[in-house]
């Protein structure tokens, strides 16, 4: 076997967005690092109003995709025939590097021609706060070529002064174009650019041009032209009589990019325009710019209404300080399960004061199950909800703090689960296209209802069995607050003999199981979106299984359906076996006896996916050299097929796996690509977009961390020709010549970035100080007044069950805010100082800072 060439050590879990460095405080001898990570979640809801087609048939196919400036990094199903397509899709993914404009695309999906854009939403970076956890309709924009721009261009010019021949003064303007960063893939591919450099005034427009540069995004340009910007008094091109100079304050210089398209049309990057009076007080002027839209973009006063476009939209961008910063918010809301009441403590007083609840819910549930203390959190909260409750058919049916926390729980822990559960199931319902409808009004000519029905029932009692046959595989902690909240059920409805099952099944089978089937792109259950054939049966089978597992309403015999063709089609499971198979999975699943190993040896699928790989050594020139393959890694192995189905052609166990690092674009000007080094060659990969690669590498390092002779240092580039392109090391084995990007992680169960979580947290507290204040004053009210309530008031909101011990931990909450605002407010001073206007990090053009 061959020597592994030396690489890195695991990836951290951290997302690896884009970081920076603050400086060291008076008296430190390190500098000290933070982290800058973003993220975005939200909705794709529905378009309405789309334009319609000229001819007869007026409907589109539609689909939408979620870019960063011009890179695609999400998309929807297509929704066939419709001009008010419903998507409802949500989505959630790190950002791994900076970007513009957040965009939105609207597309009508063609069979035989390119998909033709319909429309576009663009938000720019630091507008998307103004939309932050809110629906909102946006009005869709026209897409042209001219408009869809992104990338900078770096530079610097200058003012000569020259003496003619005939000892005349005039003035030469120096133009250096230096380079461009963040230049947009044309095709999926780095583009050919190049530059004209104009100087353009009243009665002249002189154009220059650099040479092409191949195949980069970040074209290093390097070039300078002259240009006589005053025009002696002996010169003019009218007549000797007509002598006139031209006004340098009515100039400007004009660089536009374009990607040079060989044998097509040249296509438009972006533009910038400088007045020369920029040098009015300076001899030079330097700076990065942001690229524009021909001018500006369609300026037309009416387009055609092609339509809007219903989004939720969060974007969050964290400054991450060192671990030491957070320590005592983190021990707050740790001791947050042994606070008496529940109310009084931290994580329960974050979730009251937050305009929406999700937004605590996930770091919290994070960072409580990081140490363990999720189970008597969500018990403790869950008790409190129970007092409310006075009907035990409505036992934890509503969006509390508690059921959120154990929806987020089950996510998080629940992942492994469900691919070993329903994975293989849903598999064979996705490529088997099977006809299930059973309502009459929808059935297609030709449809057989009695086939149908059976085609439904097949696939429902086969997910049924394997669902109650899974108890083994339920994470533990998922049935240790089982067991809390059955027994606590039990406690408050003691005449009710079914409430110890409807309080578990109301989340393993309402709020999992029937969620996951219905939507299994979510939970990374499928590669792609189902077609929407497909997804009416996975509707049909995820009602069926929910109120099967609802033992309340088994124990009735009655469903609670109100289609009148799912009542009957639900008699079929009206037995007691069904009955019977469901409480003894509910018994299994909420036991704290102790779980044993299930012994199946079946890997687990983790993720899979289309990317290109670059031919193991085969060919080393030509497009050849990197062909399309569909990807899949289960916990055992990392497996490359050139469809989806067929067999491997190439396999990598994961315990082989020696790193997982990004592959710099020079290697072979490529953007977006990964190495996987392992035992053998490295495999070289390049994902379809930044977040897929960033997944990929995630997922690779999670799942390979704990291997042996792991490896701490890396090449950035690859192995071509007989040298490392990175350090120029002739030997393949030679050592790595940059760190990995981090250690081994601790031995834990789930990784999760506490640091993060903790400053997510800190950001909710900081976002919330009124409504923090608010509560602050009631407790104050309460303790004074003793008296009955009279009418509702500020506290009214609140759950304050003690107010002298709420008030306390208030207190703490914003004595410890205060003093972590101190370091934040230090960096971004620091940050705003070295990131002055026309730097690379905040070019003229963007957001001046």
């Amino acid at each position: 076997m061959a020597a592994a060439a030396p690489a890195a050590a695991a990836a951290s879990s951290e997302a690896p967005a884009a970081t920076a460095t603050a400086e060291p405080e008076a008296g430190d001898e390190d500098s000290r690092e933070v982290r800058v990570l973003q993220s975005l979640r939200g909705k794709i809801c529905e378009a309405k109003n789309l334009l319609p087609y000229l001819g007869p048939n007026k409907m589109r196919d539609c689909f939408c995709t979620i870019n960063l400036d011009q890179e695609e990094v999400y998309r929807t199903q297509v929704v066939e025939k419709s001009l008010s397509p419903f998507f409802s899709e949500e989505f959630y993914f790190e950002i791994p590097r900076t970007f513009q404009y957040l965009s939105f695309y609207v597309y009508d999906k063609n069979v035989l021609q390119r998909d033709l854009r319909i429309g576009k939403v663009a938000i720019k970076k630091e507008d998307l706060c103004n939309h932050s956890g809110k629906e909102t309709w946006f009005s869709l924009q026209p897409v042209d070529s001219n408009s869809e721009v992104q990338g900078k261009v770096h530079l610097e010019l200058k003012l000569n002064e020259l003496i003619t021949e005939n000892g005349t003064v005039c003035q030469q303007l120096v133009v250096h174009i230096k380079a461009c960063h963040g230049l947009p893939l044309i095709n999926g591919q780095s583009c050919d650019p190049y530059a004209t450099v104009s100087l353009v005034g009243p009665s002249r427009n002189d154009q220059k041009k650099t040479k092409v540069k191949k195949k980069t995004s970040n074209p290093q340009f390097n070039e300078i032209f002259y240009f006589e910007v005053t025009r002696s008094s002996s010169y003019t091109r009218k007549s000797q009589f007509q002598v006139e100079e031209e006004d340098i304050e009515k100039l400007e210089i004009r660089i536009d990019l374009w990607n040079n398209g060989n044998l097509v049309q040249d296509v438009f990057l972006g533009e910038i325009k400088v007045p020369v009076n920029v040098l009015r007080n300076d001899s030079s002027h330097q700076a990065w710019y942001l690229l524009q839209p021909r001018d500006n973009g369609n300026k037309s006063s009416k387009t055609d209404d092609l339509g809007s476009l219903r989004l939720n939209i969060c974007y969050t961008e964290d400054y991450v300080l060192p671990s030491e910063y957070y320590g005592p918010l983190k021990t707050l809301l740790l001791k947050s399960p042994d606070v008496q009441p529940i109310s009084a403590s931290a994580a329960y007083i974050l979730g009251e004061i937050c305009r929406d609840k999700n937004d605590a819910v996930l770091p919290l549930v994070r960072l409580l199950l990081h140490h363990d203390k999720l189970v008597p959190f969500a018990t403790a909260v869950a008790e409190l909800d129970l007092k409310d409750i006075q009907d035990a058919n409505t036992i934890f049916r509503g969006n509390s703090l508690a059921t959120r926390c154990l929806d987020e729980m089950m996510k998080i822990v629940g992942g492994h689960y469900l691919k070993v559960t329903l994975k293989p199931i849903l598999d064979e319902i996705c490529e088997s296209s099977k006809s299930c409808e059973i309502d009459p009004i929808k059935l297609k000519e030709g449809d057989n209802v009695e086939n149908n029905k059976e085609n439904l029932r097949y696939y429902v009692d086969k997910l049924f069995s394997t669902i109650v046959k899974s108890s083994m595989s339920c994470p533990t902690v998922m049935c240790d607050i089982f067991y809390s909240l059955r027994q606590m059920a039990t406690q408050r409805f003691p005449n009710d003999p079914h409430v110890q099952y409807s309080a578990v099944s109301s989340f393993v089978f309402l709020r999992f199981f029937a969620v996951a089937v219905v939507s299994p792109h979510t939970f990374h259950l499928r590669p792609h979106h189902p077609d929407p054939q497909t997804i009416r049966t996975l509707t049909l089978i995820s009602k069926t299984i929910q109120t099967l597992g609802s033992w309340g309403s088994l124990s009735k015999s009655k469903s609670s359906f109100k289609e009148t063709f799912m009542c009957e089609f639900f008699k079929m499971f009206q037995e007691e076996g069904y009955i019977m198979a469901v409480k003894k999975f509910l018994d299994e699943i909420s036991s704290t006896e102790t779980k044993e190993s299930s012994g199946t040896s079946e890997p687990v699928h983790l993720k899979e996916g289309e990317m290109y790989k670059r031919a193991q050594g085969r060919t080393r020139i030509g497009k050849k050299n990197f062909k399309k393959r569909w990807f899949c890694l289960t916990s055992r192995e990392l497996t490359y097929h050139k469809q989806p189905g067929k067999d491997a052609i190439y396999t990598i166990p994961v315990k082989n796996i020696l790193a997982v690092e990004k592959l710099e674009e020079s290697s072979f000007n490529k953007k977006n690509m990964f190495q996987v080094i392992h035992t053998e060659k490295p495999l070289y990969v390049q994902a379809n977009n930044c977040v897929e690669a960033n997944e990929w590498i995630d997922v690779l390092c999670r799942v390979s961390r704990c291997n042996q002779n792991r490896l701490t240092f890396y090449h950035p580039s690859a192995y071509l020709n007989g040298s490392w392109l990175c350090c120029l090391e002739t030997s393949e084995n030679a050592l790595g010549c940059k760190p990995c990007t981090a250690g081994v992680p601790a031995d834990i169960q789930i990784d999760i970035d506490e640091d993060r979580e903790t400053e997510r947290i800190y950001s909710l507290f900081t976002l919330s100080l009124l409504k923090l204040q608010k509560m602050e004053e009631a407790c104050g009210t309460i303790a004074v007044y003793q008296g009955p309530q009279k009418e509702p008031d500020d506290y009214s909101n609140f759950v304050i069950e003690d107010s002298v011990t709420t008030f306390k931990t208030i207190q703490q909450i914003k004595s410890i805010i205060e003093k972590l605002d101190e370091p934040h407010e230090k960096y971004r001073k620091k940050r705003s100082s070295s990131a002055k206007y026309g730097s690379k990090e905040n070019p003229i053009g963007g957001k001046t800072t």
